[in-house]
C-alpha cells in the first residue's frame, strides 16, 4: 500500500498496527518501541500532508485521527498525562471532522467511544485535563459507541470488541457482559489461546467452576496438538496461568506460586516474553495479598527492571503505587 500510494496515510498506519500487534503480545524492544513511534509519527506526518492537500478527504482524517489516538494509548501507557490527554484531544477533533464529512463511517465510534468512556473514568492529573479542556466524559454513551463499532464497523470491529472486553473484565467487572464478546473471537480465532484465558477468567469472576475447569481442559487439549515443543510450551503455559490466577482469586497464594514457578522454570524469552514478565508480577500479587509488602514490591521493580517487560511493566508500576488487594480484578490480567 505504500509503494503504491505513498501519498496517502492508510498504508503507513496499517504498518504501524502491525508494530503495534508485537507489543501488544508482549514484544516490547527497544528496536520494537523505536519502530512503532517512527512508524506511527510518519503516518501522522503524511495525513497532515494529504489534509493540506486535499481537506475534504475523510479518509485522511480517519488515519489521522487513528494514529495520534494510538500514539496517546502508549504515552498513556509510559503515564506522560499531558502528552497522552493531547494527543487524544487532537484524535477526536480528526475524528469528528471525518464523522462530520462521511456520516456513515461507524470506525470513527472506537476512538470517539474510548474518549469518552475513559474521560469519564479518569481520575487525579487526567480528571485535571478533562476540566481544563472542557471535555466531560460520558461512561454510557462511551459504551453505546463501542459496541456500535463492534457490530457495525468496517475496519475497527475487533479493535473494539477487545476493547469491550477489557473494559468488562477489568474496570466496570461486569464478566457477563465480556463472555458473549469473548466467545465470539475465540470461535473466530481459534489459534489465540489469550481467548480461552479470558473466558475461563470470566467464568472464575462469576463463580461457575466447572466451566472455568473446561476451558483449562481446552487449553491443554489444544496444547496436545501443537506440533512442536514450544507451541505445546505455550499452550500449557496459558493453561498454568489460567489456574494460577484462579488460585491467586481464591487467596490460595502458595498453590498460586507453584503453578507460576512451573512457567517461570521453562520459559522462552524469544517467543513467549509475556509468560515471564506476567508470572514474576503475580508472584508480587500473591505476596501483596500475604501483606507481605517488601517482597511483593522486589517483584514489582523486577518487572518494571526487565528489559523486556512485555507490558507487565505498567500494571507492575500500578502496583507499586497501590498494593494489590483481594478481590482486585487485576488479579486476572
Amino acid at each position: 500500500m505504500v509503494s503504491e500510494r505513498p501519498e496517502y496515510p492508510a498504508g503507513y498506519f496499517y504498518r504501524a498496527m502491525v508494530t503495534w500487534s508485537r507489543l501488544a503480545v508482549g514484544f516490547w524492544s527497544h528496536q520494537n518501541l523505536k519502530e512503532y513511534v517512527e512508524r506511527i509519527d510518519q503516518t501522522i506526518s503524511v495525513a497532515k500532508n494529504r489534509i493540506n492537500k486535499d481537506p475534504k478527504d475523510s479518509r485522511s482524517y480517519f488515519y489521522l485521527g487513528g494514529a495520534l489516538g494510538f500514539k496517546g494509548r502508549f504515552e498513556l501507557m509510559r503515564q506522560n498525562w499531558f502528552s497522552s490527554y493531547n494527543l487524544a484531544y487532537d484524535a477526536i477533533q480528526a475524528l469528528k471532522t471525518c464523522q462530520k464529512l462521511d456520516p456513515n463511517n461507524k470506525d470513527v465510534l472506537l476512538g470517539l467511544g474510548i474518549y469518552d468512556y475513559y474521560t469519564a473514568k479518569l481520575s487525579g492529573v487526567l480528571k485535571l485535563l478533562t476540566y481544563l479542556f472542557l471535555h466531560k466524559g460520558d461512561k454510557d454513551e462511551g459504551l453505546r459507541k463501542l459496541h456500535v463499532a463492534a457490530r457495525e464497523a468496517l475496519y475497527s470491529s475487533l479493535e473494539a470488541k477487545s476493547m469491550l472486553i477489557h473494559i468488562y473484565l477489568f474496570l466496570e467487572e461486569d464478566f457477563a457482559k465480556a463472555l458473549p464478546l469473548i466467545q465470539d473471537l475465540r470461535i473466530q480465532f481459534r489459534k489465540n489461546m489469550r481467548y480461552p484465558y479470558f473466558e475461563g477468567l470470566a467464568y472464575i469472576r462469576l463463580n461457575e467452576e466447572s466451566k472455568y475447569r473446561e476451558m483449562v481442559d481446552l487449553l491443554r487439549a489444544e496444547s496436545l496438538k501443537r506440533k512442536t515443543k514450544s507451541d505445546f510450551i505455550i499452550w500449557e503455559h496459558q493453561a498454568l496461568y489460567l489456574e494460577a490466577t484462579y488460585h491467586l482469586f481464591r487467596g490460595e497464594t502458595q498453590e498460586a506460586r507453584i503453578k507460576l514457578d512451573t512457567i517461570l522454570s521453562d520459559a522462552d524469552p524469544v517467543r513467549d516474553p509475556d509468560m515471564i514478565a506476567f508470572p514474576i508480577l503475580k508472584k508480587g500479587m500473591s505476596y501483596d495479598l500475604e501483606k507481605k509488602r517488601e517482597t511483593a514490591l522486589d517483584y514489582y521493580r523486577q518487572v518494571v527492571n526487565m528489559e523486556n517487560g512485555a507490558g507487565a511493566q505498567f500494571i507492575a508500576q500500578k502496583c507499586i503505587d497501590e498494593a494489590s488487594k483481594k478481590g482486585d480484578p487485576f488479579l486476572g490480567y
